[in-house]
């Protein structure tokens, strides 16, 4: 006997009960170092920048969608399929600069937890650091003992506080209407114009989340076989992944037209503590509660799912599991050696983007060639166009971020 058929509320929540890895991985698109960057664009370049979040969020929801297709398809993680087209010394030279990659990344989320924890606390630097990798185990013993689904929730409750704590001051002082639909139009206003823009396009696309994605897609719909089940499934990936990037997009959207309405014009906007002193200024203490609480939320879930990729990387390429609690101390220890040497916290955050920087080309090349493949990937291998899209893509982030070292390093 047939099954009923079922109604369009059945089927949209049979659909969103499959919803939920994208979220994970769009916890990369609004971490501390986003939030740098994102304020520093507002603050120095009012709206001028707009264009810059909707161009980088559109090539991010390329790149996670192809991540969580190679996963799905294959039924192996980006790591998995590196391991399996590689000799023995490029595994190991991968797994190397994987691995001080996935220290940048704790270095960034930690160094911001700690700096929301001053803020909102006056806790010392070091202290905060150490507070924030404490939580962060407890949220990655909520994925080791109860697994990969209530990990997701409390990840996307996490985001969803992000979400507020950002969103908030656009509300409380709604920016210009005229000046966010002028800043679509793609244009530069000089040299520090470029190199704000090269940082935030550059640094949208984090390694992590590339690696991840392919894991946490696989790990939770499992590599069906052809026919509708996978078919069914890409299609709500799609969704996924759409939804996961809007709301980070809108985010990452709302610190910009939040520095570009509050900040734009004040001196001595060059760090996130000066920053929220502004807002607090301008707004009130209200706003600037947010704001931290906002901060702190990234901090905390970002350096989670941070520590949740590098044990999948060395997994995938290495074949060797360390326990996840175990990999997130050691990931630890180099963040809470900056905050105890006294480094300028605002400071370390750039450097670690910059180090990111290093690890984007090694993520999007593989998952473009893998994706492309049509004897790995069949009748799922990625149409002609969307090929092209992914190789401009790549070619993007990685020259951009390419410029972004030299510019750094030469003090251009």
């Amino acid at each position: 006997m047939a099954d009923p058929p079922r109604s369009a509320w059945q089927r949209a929540r049979s659909a969103a009960v499959l919803l939920g890895p994208a979220f994970v991985a769009a916890i990369a698109y609004v971490d501390p170092g986003n939030v740098a960057s994102n304020i520093s664009a507002g603050a120095q370049f009012g709206y001028l920048l707009v264009w810059v979040i909707v161009m980088a969020n559109v090539m991010a929801a390329l790149v996670q969608f192809l991540s969580a297709k190679l996963g799905l398809v294959t039924g192996m993680s980006l790591p998995e399929a590196v391991r399996a087209k590689a000799g023995r010394p490029i595994r190991l030279s991968y797994w190397a600069q994987a691995e001080i990659v996935a220290m940048a990344t704790d270095l960034a989320e930690v160094v911001g937890g700690a700096i929301a924890l001053n803020l909102l606390f006056g806790l010392p630097l070091l202290l905060g650091g150490v507070i924030t990798g404490l939580v962060s185990l407890a949220l990655l013993a909520v994925q080791n003992r109860r697994g990969q689904r209530p990990f997701e929730r409390v990840v996307t409750g996490m985001l969803a506080v992000i979400a507020v704590g950002f969103l908030a001051s656009v509300v409380i002082a709604p920016p210009s209407a005229s000046g966010t639909l002028g800043g679509l139009v793609p244009r530069f206003d000089g040299t520090e114009s470029v190199l704000l823009a090269a940082a935030m396009i550059g640094a949208t696309v984090m390694p992590h989340a590339v690696y991840l994605h392919s894991g946490l897609a696989r790990d939770r719909h499992g590599s069906p076989e052809p026919g509708p089940l996978r078919a069914r499934l890409l299609k709500i990936t799609k969704v996924d992944v759409g939804l996961a990037m809007v709301l980070a997009g809108t985010v990452n959207m709302a610190m910009l037209l939040m520095a570009a309405q509050t900040l734009r014009g004040r001196d001595g906007i060059d760090t996130i503590e000066a920053a929220h002193g502004a807002v607090r200024d301008v707004l009130g203490p209200g706003a600037a509660l947010l704001l931290a609480i906002g901060l702190l939320a990234s901090g905390l879930a970002s350096t989670s799912v941070g520590a949740y990729a590098g044990a999948m990387i060395m997994d995938g390429l290495l074949h060797r599991t360390v326990p996840l609690l175990v990999r997130r101390v050691v990931t630890l220890v180099p963040a809470l050696a900056i905050l105890a040497v006294g480094f300028d916290p605002t400071r370390a955050l750039i450097v670690s983007q910059v180090v990111l920087s290093f690890g984007i080309p090694f993520a999007l090349i593989p998952l473009v060639r893998f994706t492309s493949d049509r004897a790995l990937m069949g009748e799922d291998v990625n149409h002609r166009v969307t090929t092209g899209l992914a190789w401009l893509v790549a070619g993007i982030i990685s020259a951009l971020n390419v410029a972004l070292i030299y510019l750094t390093v030469t003090g251009g």
